[in-house]
């Protein structure tokens, strides 16, 4: 296991350090000697079960409706998602998607959508994605096309979206789509819609390097109730966008406990690994990497807890943070891991080893909810708008 002594840091209160071993314990009794074999859908669905009979999916949702917070604890969040993440991918992706799939509905439902759709989500009896991304819409939300027109006491949605997670086995959806009120992100709207509504199909599963039950979905002439909205109508990009400012931190914490488990992979790999007549632990240039790799990892970690404590405690700023914090500590997690297959040697390109399998899964996280390029926009946006607001005026 990562060196503990992180949790010693101002960030985190009590509940933090001791979730830090609850979820420790959940991964030794069930991640173990988890199989990835079958159907990844299969797989999800089963650590979706678990994950809630353990209680931690009850941090996805507030206490109201099953949850543990008064609000969404984005610390809990991130220190849940990084040590699931040390242990399985999977397993983290599936406590995850139950939050983002929700979130919008925590931060702006109504009382009766709220009680509907979070209490069974918080005890994994049901799963829940988000559906934004579309085929011309993908850092560019604003280019959402998908429409949905009011019609009595209805929306009736058009359009695909794709590369959504858990779309193939979601009972629930949360969908940004183009309800008109103005151009570009001014006319889109938020609104949940559930998996068995007429016209609302499943219309391909996407394969990946690392699977995932991602999917392209399909509506046509589907319905909604109006009471499903989310926010106002036009409010979807800020549904959105306030949603991704609580999540986006924890795909950094995703990103730690890759880098975690692929530095004591690599340890303790370096300390049996015979070259040239002695360990490859010995050679200066192998300490060099590994001192790389643990100073980029408390980087990256500093920048993921002080956002995550940021957005707890309720600064008026947390966009800037979360965007530093994921897009640093997901290209750390890259490195760090393409050095620990580099010091596997040959090993560390063989189906099965964990290094191997760390090296397919840290890919994606560059590119969802915001690809690192995106995110440098956004961190460049608002520190050059703070500069021009502080310059004194001009004699």
């Amino acid at each position: 296991m990562p060196d503990p002594t992180y949790l010693d840091w101002p960030f985190f209160a009590p509940s933090h350090r001791s979730l830090a071993g609850e979820v420790d314990a959940f991964a030794r009794a069930n991640l173990a000697d988890l199989e990835h074999h079958g159907p990844v859908e299969d797989i999800c669905r089963r650590l979706v079960r678990e994950l809630g009979r353990a209680g931690l999916l009850r941090h996805t949702v507030p206490a109201a409706y099953g949850g543990l917070s008064d609000r969404l604890d984005v610390r809990s969040l991130c220190m849940v998602r990084e040590r699931l993440a040390y242990a399985d991918g999977l397993a983290d992706f599936s406590f995850v998607m139950q939050g983002l799939g929700t979130g919008a509905i925590s931060l702006f439902g109504n009382e009766e959508t709220k009680r509907k759709y979070l209490p069974p989500v918080a005890r994994g009896e049901k799963i829940a994605a988000l559906a934004m991304s579309e085929t011309d819409a993908g850092s560019d939300v604003a280019a959402i096309a998908t429409t949905a027109r009011r019609d009595g006491d209805h929306y009736v949605i058009d359009g695909e979206k794709t590369w959504i997670s858990n779309g193939a086995i979601a009972d629930q959806f949360v969908a940004i789509v183009r309800t008109g009120e103005g151009d570009g992100a001014k006319g889109l709207s938020a609104m949940v819609v559930d998996a068995d509504s007429p016209g609302f199909t499943v219309k391909e599963r996407i394969e990946v390097i690392a699977p995932h039950p991602l999917a392209t979905l399909r509506f046509e002439n589907c319905r909604v109730p109006v009471g499903n909205l989310l926010g106002e109508p036009g409010q979807g990009f800020k549904v959105a966008m306030s949603n991704l400012d609580i999540f986006r931190s924890t795909v950094g914490a995703a990103a730690l406990g890759f880098a975690r488990r692929a530095l004591d992979e690599a340890l303790a790999r370096v300390a049996v690994r015979k070259v040239f007549g002695q360990k490859l632990a010995d050679f200066q240039m192998t300490q060099a990497k590994i001192a790389d790799m643990a100073t980029e990892i408390d980087a990256a970690a500093l920048l993921v807890y002080r956002a995550a404590w940021v957005k707890d405690s309720g600064a008026p700023r947390v966009t800037r943070e979360a965007s530093m914090a994921k897009m640093y500590a997901t290209e750390m997690a890259q490195r760090v891991v393409d050095q620990a297959v580099q010091l596997f040697g040959g090993l560390g390109v063989a189906s099965g080893q964990m290094v191997e399998r760390l090296y397919r899964e840290v890919r994606a996280l560059r590119i969802y909810e915001g690809t690192t390029e995106v995110n440098k926009l956004v961190i460049a946006g608002q520190v050059m708008q703070v500069q021009r607001t502080d310059l004194p005026p001009r004699a």
